[in-house]
């Protein structure tokens, strides 16, 4: 019979102690998110232009005349063939978002891969979430969202 790690391991093991850790872990993440929620909002004054199913539009246009925007930073390097297989969990697990709309919320996705790759990748997954290419702009890397080993990346 295999063997495997289990959560029943005999009490005084380290396993015992993981629910402890893993509820430590919990409270440091809330403090750090309640922290994220607590910075400044600041105007963006560069006009980003993104390419999408419909040609060329900029930022503002993402909000399709929507108070609030949430943008979903897909990773997607130019040089890849298939996104980041767990930002693609991620939208596979999308449903319904019509709760943003009661929300007065627009919800975009953002990669930095050419618009050809992300149509492809979309259509093969078939998606029809609005998917948008900020490639040769530097969006990406203004939101510190780039995976660029000179500029931290915010998850």
């Amino acid at each position: 019979m295999p063997t495997c790690p289990s959560p029943r391991a005999p009490n005084g093991s380290s396993s015992a102690q993981l629910p402890v850790r893993e509820k430590e872990l919990t409270r440091q993440y809330d403090l750090l998110a309640s922290a994220r929620r607590g910075l400044p909002m600041v105007r963006v004054d560069r006009d980003y232009i993104f390419e999408g199913p419909s040609g060329k539009y900029r930022l503002v246009d993402l909000f399709e005349d929507r108070l609030q925007l949430i943008v979903y930073h897909f990773m997607f390097d130019p040089a890849w063939e298939k996104g980041c297989p767990a930002c693609t969990r991620y939208v596979d697990a999308l449903r319904d978002l019509s709760m943003l709309t009661r929300r007065n919320t627009a919800f975009a996705l953002i990669s930095r891969a050419p618009f050809p790759k992300l149509e492809t990748y979309q259509k093969e997954r078939r998606w029809d979430r609005l998917w948008g290419s900020s490639f040769g702009s530097d969006f990406n890397y203004d939101f510190r969202a780039a995976l660029d080993e000179k500029i931290p990346t915010v998850h």
